[in-house]
């Protein structure tokens, strides 16, 4: 038994925890750290300092409902994968880490998820629980994060507006009062290196000023044709806790991205009930050799908590985000290319080239009280507070779009059409005499890459229009206790106002109001098990900023606010002295209002409030201890998501397109520490499936399910400070497609892979 004490930002835990290791040299890890008697005195509610648990999973919360709360006593779901995850996985970008969370599936490329059968609508990430704008097209990396949170269904009392299956917040490390010090280096399949290091510890002998210091670094390519990434991040953070009743903490986080955007696999020869997936390689790819998608992203967080009295708790949080865009690609439009007749050419596909450059800047503030008190026996956790959010888009951002037909005049057609042929300019192309395009057709059948001449195209240039949105949000959140019942109760207020040509002579703005409440309560039928219910109410504005459309609305233009609605019941549990945590949920989320394209022929990019779906599922989730020696992390969900409303009567009833119904994952470790002659040697295994999904945009074919399996290998040599790992990813070689857009925007999983890494800890 040992004695520990640390420092998790919220609470200070002193507890008696019995612990497992196993020694290689001077190297030692710490296989489980159970706190069952930990006693809790309330600090703050902003994350301020790191942990030294290590495990798969994280058991607390700061941000779900702005207290500093054990999981298991929070009335609603939320998966948690703790960097010990991240690591063992070598899961460099979020899409890798949240494999194993039941209810998330990957939709594309991009960093764009389905939770819970409802896919996400929003452009920007959570991180500390703060909203940004970023990182929709670009997975980021991982190698700064403590740990990723999937809360699920709609969190707009908590976060504002956010998607209505559920937000991903990801947490980033913070200093630790004690030194630790690692770098690691790997290579491997696709030429790939990456290089990651991770410095903390006290600045001063009373270990009341920490550091930390991670950066990260990835150079590589992609079994996809034409792809690359180059990136690095740097993220110093620096603590300041002078007392039990005052810290505060300040993070830099850089993060500088240079590749091509991947807008996925296009198959040829597609008809309507007979589509052949593999009639391309999974490496066929419609870019240039000269595309490339430069992001800049900056981002300052400062957070601070202050004790007026043992019950009263100041806490503020505030965010600074900077991001730059800067973009060339050649895509299609989605359409194959046509003959003179008007009739698609199966072989080829029609294409843009597009360049766009634009700035972004978001702040969000972030401050509340929290209270204690106690009224007889019924005890209260009291949030309140006000929150800020505001995004600008600034002005000089622009596009320039060049696509359409090519007309004897000189001038460009946005589409063909045969009534009035002889405007046209046509050449033969396969044999087939057809309309010349403003941007080459890509040959399906031959594909050539070269670098294409921008000179050779008719651009329409179009300035991006400065805009900008707020949020304005003041709430209160009341946990009441008694005995083994627990009521949570909130209310939040929010005003939302949306500015088109933001301080130009045509600025428009629209403005919503929304009341949105929150109810939950627990019933703990055991120390170590808690039944809980819950009833939330989410709202998403959809105007010229905040939402991820296909084509920007008009200025002006006050869309319905996409509106949500979550009911859950479900069991959390911990067992075996705190190591092994089981939870189960049943639950149903309707959405409303979901922004659509209206299907107006005199208008085809015109967007209508036209939709409404529900979502109903079960989800299952483990991951803790076997033995001291032997962790595991697995999750099954069952999702039925249909369309309830829709312009197009007939898909009333169908099924939500790009999730699958059936979904599960599961990793787990076991080291050889028994037997001291295979002291060090350690091994993983993974095993994940995927029900089949529907395209996003058309209904023509299906998406096969796929099972993947996966493997490490770790070795930790006697007396040393390194461990060695290598990953393999894929072991069957299974080709599978992770989601679809339509036939030429499929998006296929990676093949085989293998990562060796090495980690030198001093």
């Amino acid at each position: 038994m040992a004695k520990n004490l640390f420092l998790a930002a919220g609470f200070i835990y002193l507890s008696t925890a019995a612990t497992a290791q196993t020694k290689a040299g001077d190297t030692t890890r710490l296989h489980a750290v159970t706190d069952s008697s930990r006693k809790k005195v309330e600090l703050q509610t902003v994350e301020i300092t790191g942990t030294n648990a290590q495990k798969y999973y994280g058991d607390y919360s700061f941000s779900a409902t702005k207290i500093a709360s054990a999981n298991k006593d929070i009335p609603q779901a939320i998966s948690s994968v703790s960097k010990e995850l991240i690591s063992d996985r070598q899961a460099f970008t979020l899409a890798d880490a949240v494999k194993n969370v039941t209810g998330v599936s990957q939709s594309s490329y991009y960093n764009q998820f389905a939770i819970r059968g409802i896919s996400q609508n929003e452009e920007g990430a959570i991180i500390n629980g703060m909203r940004t704008r970023q990182y929709f097209f670009n997975q980021p990396l991982t190698n700064n994060l403590e740990r990723i949170e999937v809360i699920k269904g709609p969190a707009s009392a908590t976060f504002s507006s956010v998607d209505p299956g559920g937000s991903i917040n990801m947490v980033t490390k913070k200093p630790l009062t004690e030194n630790r010090k690692q770098v690691s280096i790997s290579t491997g399949s696709f030429s790939t290196i990456r290089a990651a290091l991770d410095f903390t510890g006290p600045l001063n002998k009373e270990k009341t000023l920490l550091y930390r210091l991670n950066i990260g670094y990835e150079n590589s390519k992609s079994f996809r044709d034409l792809q690359y990434k180059k990136a690095y991040l740097v993220s110093p953070s620096f603590s300041y806790v002078p007392n039990q009743s005052t810290s505060l903490n300040a993070e830099l986080v850089m993060n500088n991205s240079n590749s091509r955007l991947d807008r996925g696999q296009a198959i040829f020869g597609a008809i309507a009930g007979q589509t052949n997936l593999n009639s391309t390689p999974i490496s066929f790819n419609m870019g240039a050799s000269n595309d490339y998608f430069n992001t800049q992203d900056l981002m300052l967080m400062i957070s601070g908590s202050h004790a007026f009295t043992s019950k009263v708790v100041f806490n503020v949080a505030y965010m600074k985000q900077t991001w730059n865009e800067d973009l060339l690609e050649h895509r299609t439009t989605n359409a194959f290319g046509v003959d003179e007749n008007n009739l698609p050419i199966p072989t080829l596909a029609a294409m843009r080239a597009v360049q766009r450059q634009q700035k972004w800047n978001t702040d969000n503030l972030s401050a509340y009280f929290s209270i204690n008190a106690s009224t007889g026996a019924v005890h209260h956790k009291i949030v309140t507070g006000y929150d800020r959010i505001n995004t600008q888009k600034y002005r000089g951002g622009g596009e320039n779009s060049a696509l359409g037909y090519r007309l004897k005049d000189g001038t460009i057609a946005a589409r063909y059409d045969p009534a009035k042929k002889d405007a046209y300019l046509f050449k033969t192309i396969n044999g087939v005499n057809a309309p010349v395009p403003n941007v080459d057709f890509f040959n399906l059948a031959s594909p050539v890459y070269t670098i294409r001449n921008l000179g050779d195209y008719i651009f329409n240039k179009t300035e991006i229009p400065p805009a900008y949105y707020l949020v304005n949000g003041v709430y209160i959140q009341d946990q009441v206790n008694y005995q083994q019942l627990t009521l949570t109760l909130g209310l939040r207020q929010e005003w939302y106002e949306d500015f088109s040509n933001y301080k130009l002579p045509g600025e428009k703005k629209i403005s919503q109001q929304q009341l949105l409440p929150r109810i939950g309560l627990i019933y703990a039928i055991s120390p170590n098990i808690n039944l809980y219910s819950t009833y939330l109410r989410g709202y998403q504005p959809q105007g010229n900023t905040s939402t991820l459309v296909i084509v920007p609305p008009p200025a002006g233009v006050n869309y319905k606010p996409l509106e949500s609605d979550l009911k859950e019941i479900g069991a959390k549990s911990e067992w075996l002295n705190d190591l092994l945590m089981v939870n189960i949920s049943f639950f149903e989320i309707n959405q409303k209002n979901l922004l659509m394209n209206a299907n107006d022929p005199e208008d085809v990019n015109r967007l209508a409030e036209r939709g409404a779906q529900r979502s109903r599922g079960i989800e299952l989730e483990a991951s803790g201890f076997i033995m001291p020696n032997w962790q595991f992390n697995a999750g099954y969900s069952f999702v039925d998501a249909i369309i309830l409303q829709d312009l197009n009567p007939k898909l009333i009833g169908e099924r939500v397109q790009n999730t699958p119904k059936h979904s599960g994952s599961l990793w787990t470790r076991y080291d050889l520490d028994d037997h001291p002659l295979l002291q060090g040697i350690g091994f993983g295994a993974g095993i994940q499936y995927s029900g089949n999904k529907l395209p996003w945009y058309i209904r023509d074919f299906t998406l096969p399910a796929y099972t993947l399996l996966d493997a490490a290998l770790y070795y930790s040599p006697a007396k040393t400070r390194i461990q060695l790992a290598l990953n393999v990813g894929n072991i069957l070689n299974k080709t599978y497609w992770i989601g679809a857009q339509n036939y030429l925007r499929l998006f296929p999983g990676s093949p085989r892979n293998m990562m060796f890494n090495a980690t030198y800890k001093f």
